[in-house]
């Protein structure tokens, strides 16, 4: 049985400029481009994968060592390319000392790719490891069991604004806040930026539209709800996401 913080809960929506704050990061209609099917995607192990069970794969000793000792849960952000929208996210677990792939879906990242250099409004994804504390949205948590899990902050602020293209509507209906420029134990949509503004901020995993967002790492739904099911505090979530040549370096 798994453990974890207590859960927040909360109902009432936020100012207008509140929220266009801490969407900025994730999408608009500015971020929209074609679909890309799934099934057109490469596999996550194509490429950099190892065959030592004790390292993720695709992932070079840069940022392997950069995942903490203790992790034993790894979501995996493979991007198609430094430039690409498509990208393919894949859960790992540990067992023992070998990981294990878990489950994986098709995603998209910032509608420009990646960077090692994230800048508010640059349409580009950090790459890098970060860890995962506090999750979100619209709908109420779905994983079943009270208490466990990532904190889960349930608000009508998380809404997409209803000028935004209908496509957009349901992006933040479950969100996982990726500890990028942000205070840890807060609820995702909380605006504070511990390096400043001009380094962007407020970037989630959360619902895919079908095309790149403006900073975010996009899932369909089944893919969040397994996520906010599984993600346990207590065995160190993180993120390493990047596209393949940076994850590979």
């Amino acid at each position: 049985m798994r453990s974890g913080g207590a859960r927040r809960t909360a109902a009432a929506s936020a100012a207008l400029g509140f929220l266009l704050t801490v969407l900025s990061a994730c999408v608009g209609p500015s971020g929209h481009d074609a679909a890309d099917p799934a099934s057109a995607r490469p596999s996550a192990s194509r490429g950099g994968a190892t065959a030592d069970p004790t390292r993720i794969p695709g992932v070079g000793e840069r940022l392997q060592r950069r995942i903490p000792a203790d992790s034993r849960q790894v979501v995996a952000v493979y991007g198609e390319g430094r430039d690409s929208a498509d990208s393919t996210v894949v859960l790992y677990a540990k067992q023992g000392s070998a990981w294990h792939r878990a489950r994986g879906w098709a995603a998209h990242n910032g509608k420009k790719g990646w960077t090692t250099d994230h800048r508010e409004n640059d349409k580009r994804s950090p790459v890098g490891v970060f860890t995962l504390s506090d999750a979100g949205g619209v709908l109420p948590d779905p994983d079943p069991a009270p208490g466990a899990g990532l904190p889960y902050t349930r608000s009508d602020a998380f809404a997409a604004p209803r000028w935004w293209a209908k496509s957009y509507w349901h992006d933040f209906d479950y969100v996982i806040a990726i500890d990028y420029n942000r205070v840890k134990g807060t609820p995702p949509n909380d605006p504070t930026r511990p390096e400043g503004a001009s380094k962007g901020g407020s970037i989630w995993l959360h619902m895919d539209h079908g095309s790149g967002t403006s900073a975010c790492v996009s899932l369909p739904e089944q893919g969040m709800e397994y996520l906010l099911r599984t993600l346990d505090p207590d065995l160190h979530p993180v993120v390493v996401m990047g596209d393949r040549a940076h994850l590979e370096a």
